[in-house]
């Protein structure tokens, strides 16, 4: 293969650990953010442990709006903010801004569905034994959502590994950036093949990992 030169081989290296540095970071964030509006759609919504109307229809339309928004308009849209929040619009850290606002969308409506999913039988006993709302949501409601909530992070990784390549093709670096610029631009399918070929294989591998994970916490 005489493309893959060792200056080649660096920059696959490079921007692969790129890829997982927004990856990781992005969904960091948005598990750490998307779980608490999670919980406060849950809890306030028509059904839930404290019916909040006036909280839950605003937060639920904030959401949804961010959610349905294309991924490649958000990051063109929040360029102030992300300037403001990473110094620059260009770039890993640049891009770890976008792909997180998305991903706390996308995974707060995963992770109330998540908790859905949870026996109103097992809340109801807790609340006869006296447990408080803060101790039914963090006692008994996260805990029983587990594999599903571990489920939603896994599925929300697969589409930030494809959305961190769609940030490649206005700047954002990683894969997604190497392929346009030597696959594309460069007329280099076999760089473009082989960021498609490790784009799969990252993909496949977070896929079975989470899956691994939701077993083991289904019979736990």
């Amino acid at each position: 293969m005489s493309w893959l030169t060792p200056t080649m081989q660096e920059l696959m290296l490079e921007a692969f650990l790129e890829t997982l540095a927004m990856v990781g970071a992005s969904a960091a964030i948005a598990v750490a953010l998307g779980l608490p509006v999670a919980l406060l759609l849950h809890v306030t919504g028509r059904d839930g442990l404290s019916p909040r109307p006036w909280l839950n229809r605003p937060l639920g339309l904030l959401v949804n709006a961010l959610r349905s928004t294309p991924f490649i308009i958000l990051m063109v849209a929040i360029i102030p903010f992300t300037r403001l929040v990473a110094g620059t619009s260009i770039g890993t850290a640049a891009a770890i801004v976008p792909l997180a606002l998305a991903a706390t969308a996308f995974l707060a409506r995963l992770f109330e569905n998540a908790l859905r999913e949870v026996d109103g039988g097992v809340i109801e006993a807790a609340r006869a034994m006296g447990a408080s709302r803060m101790q039914i949501v963090l006692k008994v409601l996260v805990p029983e959502a587990l594999p599903g909530l571990v489920a939603a992070v896994t599925v929300a990784l697969v589409s930030l590994v494809g959305f961190s390549a769609m940030a490649g093709a206005v700047g954002g670096g990683g894969l997604g950036d190497l392929g346009i610029r030597f696959g594309y631009q460069r007329f280099m399918p076999e760089v473009m093949a082989t960021v498609v070929l490790v784009l799969i294989l990252l993909v496949q591998g977070v896929q079975s990992l989470g899956d691994w994970l939701v077993r083991r916490l289904s019979h736990r």
